[in-house]
């Protein structure tokens, strides 16, 4: 402090530090921008709720629907209200209204914006479930599911079906196709050297009698499926769980055998037709056949029907196997 004489008393003048100063301002500042920063936050995540996509024409609905309101391939958004639920597929569900219902989407997601309204559940599929106010209006009872994960693809894919028949050749997708010919070639090597006599019997049965297998085949695939169905609809939860199980269990046991038993059939035809003078051996003809099969169910638009003759086929040659029981009477 610093004393100057003026008349008969003495005036007390402070000498400020002007770099402490500075330095005070530039901590206040800092606070203040610290303070504002989840402001500015919680302001743009209320501004960018809903971003529409660029080219994404949704389907709105104004007014009251009595009916189930849906999107397929595009974005849907209801500013009214709907009575019995909504749902897209391959875009959003924007609410800016009422929906009484359940809302669902897959390959998008589930906005709910300000003052608007779901009394039903929601469930997402690949997207997400965004809402504009802090407690979104729900009814107490609502449930919410959601599915995270490839959004886009799944939106592509709903949009644009004919690329789940018609596979992008590139070299991640070659990759995989030749992971799965080694993956069932030492399949097929290992269930041949420990069941040799019941792949070589499936391949007689195969040879001599297809039209038979096949018709098994097809009645057993429209008996299990429906089948199936029916009991999960009508049965005791935990009698409908057992048949579902048992019938899974079929199938994957009938598809692992039924693809070896196809894929050595095959190799050993491609052995006469193109070796002739060649090796006769089995894993040459394993190879052959899982290569010929995996390439065949690889080309576009024809694999789900290659898909499903391996499957029908496979269930044939398992109903139509004869087993032995090892049961004897006893002679007295």
């Amino acid at each position: 402090m610093s004393t100057a004489s003026m008349g008969y008393g003495s005036v007390y003048q402070p000498s400020y530090d002007l770099p402490r100063l500075a330095s005070l301002r530039r901590l206040r500042r800092a606070c203040a921008i610290l303070f504002a920063m989840p402001l500015m936050l919680l302001a743009a995540q209320a501004q960018t709720i809903y971003e529409p996509i660029p080219g994404d024409n949704p389907y709105i609905v104004e007014g009251v629907s009595e009916t189930i309101v849906y999107a397929l391939g595009h974005s849907l958004r209801i500013n009214g209200t709907a009575r019995n639920g909504a749902f897209a597929m391959g875009g959003d569900v924007i609410v800016q209204g009422i929906v009484d219902g359940d809302v669902a989407a897959i390959g998008g997601s589930v906005i709910q914006l300000e003052g608007a309204r779901i009394n039903g559940d929601v469930m997402v599929v690949g997207g997400t479930y965004r809402h504009a106010d802090k407690e979104p209006l729900r009814s107490p009872g609502a449930q919410t599911i959601i599915y995270t994960g490839y959004e886009q693809e799944l939106r592509n894919l709903m949009r644009n079906p004919k690329d789940l028949l018609a596979p992008h050749w590139s070299a991640a997708y070659i990759g995989l196709r030749l992971l799965a010919i080694l993956f069932w070639f030492v399949v097929s090597l290992a269930l041949t050297a420990a069941m040799p006599g019941t792949i070589s019997r499936g391949i007689t049965r195969l040879q001599l009698t297809l039209g038979r297998v096949a018709i098994v085949g097809v009645v057993g695939s429209l008996i299990i499926g429906p089948g199936v169905i029916l009991s999960l609809r009508f049965l005791p939860y935990a009698v409908s769980l057992l048949v579902g199980l048992m019938a899974l269990l079929l199938i994957v046991v009938a598809l692992l055998f039924g693809r070896v038993i196809i894929c050595a059939a095959t190799g050993r035809w491609l052995q006469r037709k193109l070796l002739k003078n060649g090796s006769k051996s089995e894993a040459v003809a394993l190879l052959l056949g899982t290569t010929f099969w995996i390439t065949l169910s690889s080309l576009p638009y024809i694999w789900p029907l290659v898909v499903a003759v391996v499957l029908v086929t496979s269930l044939g040659l398992a109903l139509t196997a004869r087993y032995r029981v090892g049961w004897r009477r006893q002679e007295s």
